[in-house]
């Protein structure tokens, strides 16, 4: 399936957004992040939209060293915002205490006032995958981060965005993490390459049950997340179905293939719903920082 844009949103996505407002997670953090650029107030602006960023506390002189920051690029839920997910402290101290820059893009706002990502087929808007790109070029000049070892990552409306600009894009960043976010029906028939991917996913997910609903009176889909996941073996050459390691750890069970070189997957359940959990960060960066396993 191709992924085609436009520049406006079809009648019958715009009337539905309401609707799934709660269908696609629009959590937000609490009250405004105080986020802005870096040290400046408000957002970092670039030519189709702008985007917040947290740096961590132990402050880099930029172009004075050779070593540059690491990012977690990470995208809101529908009706978020890049400031409001700067405000979900547990996850951005995660991020930052281990040395990362967090850079919170944000969607743009549709009829309804609501913000939303542009990633099914066939809708018309912002090029969200040249959007995205083009603030991680920004973020890297402007504060000194390391394009080359950014992660995409996204909670619902903003998981269901990184699955599709990995498929579309998949050496857009170093690695992609979903939360709570996959495909749509239907769902794409190949991806462009191999990615690293993990994928994490609460058991009792109402919004995003891991089996798919049915959304606007039957006008939208969400996908199978297993099913999407076999889209991903076939996608990174993996030899197996099954995977090479499966373990459980307390309340958490976790899934792992290493399929062609540099391409894995890991599939994480933890017990909650909706949500991004506390320990999120440490989950997806233990896994980052391990690369990308030999396949065997």
């Amino acid at each position: 399936m191709e992924l085609s844009r436009g520049r406006g949103l079809p009648s019958t996505a715009v009337l539905t957004l309401g609707f799934l407002g709660l269908a696609m997670g629009g959590l937000t953090w609490g009250s405004q992040a105080q986020a802005g650029c870096g040290a400046a107030a408000g957002a970092c602006e670039v030519a189709q939209g702008s985007y917040h960023i947290a740096l961590p506390e132990t402050e880099m002189d930029v172009g004075a060293t050779l070593e540059k920051r690491p990012a977690v690029v990470f995208l809101h839920g529908y009706g978020g915002s890049g400031a409001g997910s700067l405000n979900n402290k547990a996850m951005v101290r995660g991020l930052t205490a281990r040395g990362y820059a967090v850079i919170a893009p944000d969607a743009l706002p549709g009829r309804n006032g609501n913000r939303s990502w542009n990633f099914f087929p066939g809708w018309q808007g912002r090029d969200e995958v040249e959007f995205l790109q083009m603030v991680a070029v920004d973020a890297a000049e402007q504060f000194g981060l390391n394009r080359d070892e950014m992660v995409l990552a996204g909670f619902s409306a903003g998981g269901f965005m990184v699955s599709y600009l990995a498929c579309a894009s998949p050496e857009s960043f170093a690695a992609y993490a979903p939360v709570s976010g996959g495909f749509w029906r239907p769902q794409p028939d190949s991806c462009a390459g191999p990615v690293r991917l993990f994928h994490s996913h609460g058991w009792s997910d109402g919004v995003v049950p891991l089996e798919g609903r049915y959304l606007g009176g039957g006008r939208f889909q969400q996908g199978d997340i297993f099913a999407g996941l076999e889209l991903w073996r076939q996608t990174n050459l993996c030899r197996e179905q099954a995977p090479g390691r499966a373990w459980q750890e307390g309340a958490l069970l976790r899934r792992r293939w290493a399929c062609s070189p540099a391409a894995d997957i890991e599939f994480l359940l933890f017990p909650q719903g909706h949500q991004v959990p506390a320990d999120w960060a440490d989950w997806m960066l233990d896994w980052f920082e391990a690369k990308a396993p030999t396949p065997g």
